[in-house]
């Protein structure tokens, strides 16, 4: 069984003492090599966890461990060593005068050899597709291609972690596939974990698992698949269904018997044809 990277150990948080609780007992574990999506209606807690994850805020009550360390005052430049967030609006990480140097930037605050950072600098960008850009000016970039550097940049200090938070939110929906597909394709060669913080369903169902939030405690844990079998109390919570899932059910309410939940339209089509070659 793989490794536990992070866990969240009865984690509560609220901003002060006299605020309500933003997040209250919360409890899971992610594991290694493994993509886990985090979604919830606003206000749900899900940045909460980005930042508590990162070290950029502390739990009140409870424990974070990052590969077996506990989250703290003490641990937490070894934690963002290993821990690697990407925000929802790239423009607010962008820190050098060329693609390139923005690459640099985090490896130089961790003092990484200059020949090492060329070397980093060379293969994260070719990994997100990158390469020929390095020393166009940032402002010049489209809203993927900037995501696309930032994601290269946190990749250049080798975190064990990627946490995308919203990080596809303000892309249209080439551009959030390009990313995700970016993504994906990056883990099985880097050896990341991913947490995707997320409204985006396409995302969702690519996921290994999905930790569901509501009113700052954890409504459920599980597959995708068995997540969305769940349709009417998602909706109670306030979450969307994806539209195969939809349509899925009208098809069946019309007769045809449609056996697993389809993720995805390519399921669903599969589903249709094996249905047609019985007839």
């Amino acid at each position: 069984m793989s490794k536990k990277l992070i866990e969240f150990i009865n984690v509560s948080f609220r901003y002060s003492e006299d605020s309500p609780w933003v997040l209250r007992n919360v409890s899971f574990d992610i594991y290694e090599d493994e993509w886990v999506a985090i979604i919830g209606h606003n206000g749900s807690g899900k940045s909460t966890i980005a930042k508590l994850v990162n070290g950029l805020l502390f739990p009140g009550e409870g424990k974070i461990l990052i590969d077996g360390r506990e989250v703290n005052e003490d641990s937490i430049w070894e934690i963002r060593k290993k821990v690697g967030m990407v925000f929802q609006n790239p423009d607010n990480q962008f820190v050098g005068a060329t693609v390139q140097d923005d690459v640099a930037f985090g490896m130089e605050n961790r003092g990484v050899p200059r020949s090492e950072m060329i070397e980093r600098i060379k293969s994260t960008l070719n990994a997100v597709g990158m390469q020929d850009y390095r020393l166009t000016e940032p402002h010049r970039l489209s809203g993927g291609q900037k995501q696309r550097v930032a994601i290269a940049g946190v990749l250049a200090i080798s975190p064990r972690v990627l946490l995308l938070d919203e990080a596809t939110a303000m892309l249209d929906p080439k551009g959030r596939k390009e990313i995700m597909q970016t993504v994906s394709n990056l883990l099985g060669k880097k050896g990341l974990s991913l947490i995707t913080i997320t409204h985006d369903l396409e995302e969702v169902v690519q996921a290994d698992r999905v930790i569901v939030m509501n009113n700052g405690e954890v409504w459920d844990v599980s597959k995708p698949r068995d997540i969305f079998l769940k349709k009417d109390a998602l909706r109670k919570i306030g979450l969307d269904i994806p539209f195969v899932a939809i349509l899925a059910d009208e098809l069946r309410e019309s007769g045809l018997s449609i056996s697993r939940e389809p993720l995805n339209h390519e399921e669903l089509l599969e589903d249709l044809w094996t249905l047609y070659s019985k007839m």
